[in-house]
């Protein structure tokens, strides 16, 4: 739909201006393929909620990108990647780093492929596994998640994956804080942030967080 497709695009540089995030040729015209193959895919492999087809962008690509101010250096893990947010957004306008999509849900893994191989991102690898099991020879800086479970559900699970130097960054709606107060004592947490996410009108925040290794 080129009306749409065009409202979008101008929704999205408006967005991308206000997080301050400058894009290079093409980079935009992959944002929003990856929303295309969303709303093509998402009935056949359970990819979104249905009544978020129509609010993708705000929902969905720009509260992606609404964590990039408190990435680390380096390579990014994006536990329970789903349809990939926020992991594909932050490839995009991140190509230098690598990033590591890791879903149980074959489905969703097959799909994470077909937009790696149609978006060309050489720097994305989707791995269909249980994060609790992944077990790479590679080290992140910053492991993700989105709509993940409880905050010390997903530092258990990516205990095993994090140095002291990962940063762990979970998104959430309200301020989580019977989350905060229910981590253990191995778990620091950094900082909270309330996110300011362009035409949602939501609650956002990001937990900001480090693991004592094993």
């Amino acid at each position: 739909m080129p009306g749409r497709r065009d409202s979008e695009r101008t929704t999205l540089e408006a967005g991308l201006a206000q997080f301050g995030l400058s894009t290079g040729p093409g980079q935009v015209d992959r944002l929003l393929a990856h929303l295309e193959l969303v709303r093509q895919w998402s009935a056949s492999y359970n990819l979104v909620a249905r009544g978020d087809l129509d609010h993708l962008l705000s929902r969905h690509l720009l509260d992606s990108l609404s964590l990039v101010p408190w990435l680390r250096e380096g390579d990014i893990l994006d536990a329970g990647a789903g349809a990939g947010f926020p992991g594909i957004p932050l490839a995009v306008v991140k190509p230098g780093v690598g990033v590591w999509l890791v879903d149980s849900a074959g489905k969703k893994v097959r799909f994470l492929r077909h937009v790696i191989r149609t978006l060309g991102l050489a720097n994305v690898h989707a791995v269909q596994e249980r994060v609790q099991r992944f077990s790479p020879a590679h080290e992140f800086s910053n492991i993700t998640s989105r709509a993940f479970g409880s905050l010390r559900a997903f530092a258990d699970s990516v205990r095993h994956l994090a140095t002291p130097g990962t940063r762990l960054l979970a998104m959430k709606g309200r301020e989580p804080a019977r989350e905060l107060e229910a981590l253990p004592e191995w778990v620091t947490v950094e900082s909270v942030h309330r996110l300011e996410v362009p035409g949602l009108d939501a609650e956002r925040h990001l937990v900001v967080m480090t693991v004592a290794a094993r």
